[in-house]
């Protein structure tokens, strides 16, 4: 009977043994949440990028489909019939919007969340080689 009690005692584990097991877990928690923070950023950069083009491709077909006129205002897009919806930013509301500006030509910014993406210093199409913009200008 004594041998039995103790088998049963030398299977617990030791204070610093769980200690141990704890610590390595956590690492192991934050590392993939870093990683996946820096995943999710890439993710809503490209779709910002996308978004981009997508209006650009739509402003260009306006201007073509309506006396060479780029559309004035974000309306314009989805009255025009060039674009069902004006996009909303991946980040959704309070990160800064997709700015529109026309003049004779038009310039479309979003706020880049990676300035290694960027093309743009500021929300006004002034062109660098890094920035936390990222814009596209009038291809006429």
């Amino acid at each position: 009977m004594n041998y039995e009690l103790r088998i049963k005692k030398n299977f617990g584990f030791t204070l610093f043994e769980l200690l141990v097991s704890i610590s390595i877990i956590a690492i192991m928690v934050a590392v993939a949440s870093m990683s996946y923070s820096t995943a999710s950023k890439k993710a809503r950069d490209s779709r910002r990028i996308e978004d981009i083009s997508a209006i650009q491709k739509a402003a260009e077909q306006y201007y073509s489909q309506n006396n060479y006129v780029y559309p004035s205002t974000i309306g314009a897009f989805v009255t025009g019939g060039v674009m069902q919806l004006w996009p909303a930013d991946p980040k959704g509301v309070g990160w800064t919007a997709y700015a529109y500006n026309i003049a004779t030509t038009y310039c479309v910014c979003a706020a880049v969340e990676n300035a290694s993406l960027g093309n743009s210093s500021a929300n006004n199409c002034t062109f660098a080689a890094s920035g936390i913009y990222f814009c596209a200008k009038s291809q006429q």
